[in-house]
C-alpha cells in the first residue's frame, strides 16, 4: 500500500531526499526510441534546465542528478530555514515566477492601500505559498507537469506521461547521502551507457568535472575552487549549507567506485581506500554494494541501522528495510 507523502518527507529527520520519476509503459523520456525510431535526446536538456530553474525559485538545492532514457534521479536538499526567512515580498515574487497569484495579491503588488482585513488575507495566502516553496511534492509536481506537457505536445498526444507519483527516499545520515549521490552519478556507467565519468552525459558528476577542469586550466587560478552555481557545493560538515565532503575527495571516490563497477575501464584500480571511506569507516564491500544496489537495499528511508531504527520508532513503525 502506498504511504502518504507527508509520512515520507520528514524535515525534522533529514533535509536530504532521493527522488525518482519513471515514464509510463514505453514512453521515452530521452535518447533513441527503438520502437518508433525517434530520437528524444533533446528532452534531457529540458529536464536539466527545468529543475535548475525550480531550484532558483524554491528553497530546494540540487546535490546530484542523472537523466536516463526513461527515468531520472535527483538528490535534493530542502532549506526550510531559508524559506522561513524570506520576506513577504520575496515569497510573492518567487511564486509569480511560476504561478498566477490572486486578485488581492495583485493589488498589493501594485502598491494599492489595503485595509486590515484584506492584508490579513494577503498574509495568509503568502504563508501558504511560502510552505509550498520548500515542499518537495510541489517542486516535483511542477517539474513533471512541465515535462509531460512539452513531451505530449511534441508527440501530438494526450494522457499520462509519468508512471504515477514520484518515488522518494529520505537520506538519514552522511553515509546515506554520500552513497546515494554516488549511486545517482554512476547511473550511466552502471547501465553501460558511458565508459567514464566525463562521458556520463546529463549527470551532476560530469557537470562538476567539466566546471572544475575549466577553472583549473583558466589563467585566473584564484577561482579554481569555485563550483557550479546551480548545484549544491561541496564543503565540510561544519557548514550545513554545503554537502559535507570535499569536492576532490568525492571525485576521487567516484573514479575509484566507477573502476570497481566496470573493471574493464582504462587505468588501474588503486588498492588503497579513498579518503572519504576511511574517514567514515565504511568497508569496501559495503560501499560497493550500496552504490550498485541503493534502491533495492533501502525503501523509503536510507541510512545506517541505528538511524533507520530511530526513524522507524519516531514514525511508529516496527521496521524499515536496510536495518538487516
Amino acid at each position: 500500500m502506498a504511504q502518504a507523502r507527508r509520512s515520507l518527507i520528514d524535515l525534522d529527520s533529514t533535509p536530504y531526499y532521493h527522488c525518482i520519476s519513471r515514464c509510463v509503459r514505453r514512453a521515452f523520456l530521452a535518447g533513441l526510441d527503438k520502437y518508433s525510431g525517434q530520437n528524444f535526446e533533446h528532452r534531457r536538456a529540458w529536464l536539466v534546465e527545468r529543475f535548475k530553474l525550480l531550484s532558483q525559485v524554491f528553497a530546494i538545492d540540487i546535490a546530484a542528478y542523472a537523466v536516463m532514457s526513461n527515468h531520472y534521479h535527483l538528490v535534493l536538499r530542502v532549506d526550510r530555514d531559508r524559506a522561513l526567512n524570506w520576506s513577504k515580498d520575496e515569497v510573492i515574487e518567487r511564486w509569480y515566477q511560476l504561478y498566477h497569484g490572486t486578485v488581492l495579491v495583485d493589488r498589493y503588488r501594485k502598491g494599492e492601500k489595503l485595509d486590515e482585513a484584506y492584508m490579513y488575507s494577503v498574509d495568509k495566502t503568502v504563508e501558504v505559498w511560502r510552505n509550498r516553496l520548500y515542499d518537495i511534492s510541489w517542486y516535483m509536481r511542477n517539474l513533471n507537469e512541465f515535462i509531460a506537457r512539452e513531451a505530449n505536445k511534441e508527440d501530438n498526444c494526450t494522457g499520462r506521461f509519468w508512471e504515477g507519483r514520484f518515488k522518494s527516499q529520505a537520506l538519514l545520515d552522511e553515509q546515506a547521502v554520500l552513497s546515494c549521490m554516488m549511486y545517482v552519478d554512476l547511473n550511466p556507467i552502471r547501465a553501460k551507457m558511458a565508459n567514464n565519468l566525463q562521458d556520463s552525459d546529463f549527470t551532476s558528476i560530469q557537470e562538476r568535472i567539466v566546471y572544475y577542469k575549466k577553472q583549473t586550466t583558466s589563467e585566473n587560478t584564484e577561482h579554481a575552487t569555485q563550483q557550479p552555481k546551480q548545484l549544491m557545493a561541496f564543503g565540510s560538515n561544519q557548514n550545513n549549507q554545503t554537502i559535507p565532503f570535499k569536492l576532490l575527495d568525492y571525485l576521487e571516490l567516484a573514479d575509484w567506485s566507477g573502476r570497481h563497477i566496470d573493471p574493464k575501464k582504462r587505468g588501474a584500480i588503486s588498492k588503497t581506500q579513498p579518503k572519504i571511506l576511511v574517514e567514515l569507516g565504511i568497508e569496501t564491500a559495503v560501499w560497493l554494494e550500496a552504490v550498485q544496489n541503493f534502491r533495492r537495499k533501502y525503501s523509503n528511508f536510507a541510512g545506517q541501522p541505528s538511524a533507520l531504527r530511530q526513524c522507524a520508532h519516531q514514525h511508529q513503525q516496527s521496521w524499515y528495510r536496510g536495518v538487516g
